[in-house]
């Protein structure tokens, strides 16, 4: 026994290896727009393969091992929004991340949104981390300004051209507002989850930054990050949620996102 331990080891952490990599692409992919398309091709060809073995059909066969030169580059295409967000995500972990928002910054901001919740007027801002957001930046209006109550009340308000856009806040500042999020086209089963908050989800999939929602319809709370939306927060577990992202990094967005919300796009 301890000679076969000694002589295969390596095969045993391979294993171990392969299968962690497979539950966290499965756990990854699962609710994306490519899930589907890529569970009916395996399907397919797996159903392919059978019948060829069984039947002993030899065109088939040799048609599946030709194709599956090109089922790699198929499912580049297919799932590049999520691998731009893996390799994003890999290059913004908590080492090479510096962007860190004062806390008097979330206080002010915190209580902004609870006054734009009372007042029922929706808002989106993306805090940034460690990927610059420049691009989204340059299709709003450059402001620049430090943030304050009024300044956020004033922005989002209905009757001002900049409520319909996100605001950006880098270095404890408003670095630009009215910008364009990309939408996230995640399945999500829940009628109630307007544009907003998908482009707070769209935004948190392109990015590290973190995308704070407040509704328009019923003035609720979100936090998205990672892709993930959390939904309805209270304002305490808001500020705690935010607190556990910037320190503790990525991982605080899996494993605290339960707790106390309620949580889409990981499971649609």
């Amino acid at each position: 026994m301890w000679n076969f331990l000694t002589e295969h080891w390596r095969d045993g952490v391979e294993i171990l290896i392969l299968a962690a990599l497979a539950y966290h692409g499965y756990l990854f992919f699962r609710a994306t727009r490519g899930a589907r398309i890529l569970t009916g091709l395996l399907v397919l060809l797996l159903s392919l393969a059978l019948l060829s073995l069984l039947l002993e059909l030899s065109v088939i066969s040799s048609l599946l091992q030709r194709f599956s030169v090109f089922l790699a580059i198929a499912l580049v295409i297919i799932f590049q929004p999520e691998l731009r967000r893996v390799l994003a995500e890999l290059g913004s972990s908590r080492i090479f991340s510096f962007n860190r928002p004062d806390p008097e910054v979330l206080d002010v901001l915190m209580e902004a949104m609870q006054q734009l919740s009372s007042r029922r007027c929706g808002a989106l801002f993306a805090l940034k981390r460690g990927i610059d957001l420049k691009p989204y930046a340059e299709s709003g209006v450059e402001l620049d300004a430090v943030i304050s109550n009024e300044l956020v009340t004033t922005i989002f308000h209905p009757k001002t051209s900049l409520h319909d856009g996100g605001a950006i806040i880098d270095q404890g500042r408003i670095s630009s507002a009215g910008c364009v999020f990309p939408v996230s086209q995640r399945e999500i089963q829940d009628r109630a989850i307007g544009l907003r908050h998908r482009a707070g989800m769209g935004i948190s999939e392109e990015t590290d930054a973190i995308a704070l929602v407040v509704s328009e319809e019923t003035g609720a709370l979100s936090l998205c990050f990672q892709g993930r939306l959390e939904h309805d927060l209270e304002p305490a577990k808001l500020r705690q949620r935010i607190n556990e992202i910037l320190t503790e990094g990525a991982g605080a967005g899996l494993e605290s996102a339960t707790e106390g919300s309620h949580e889409l796009g990981a499971s649609a």
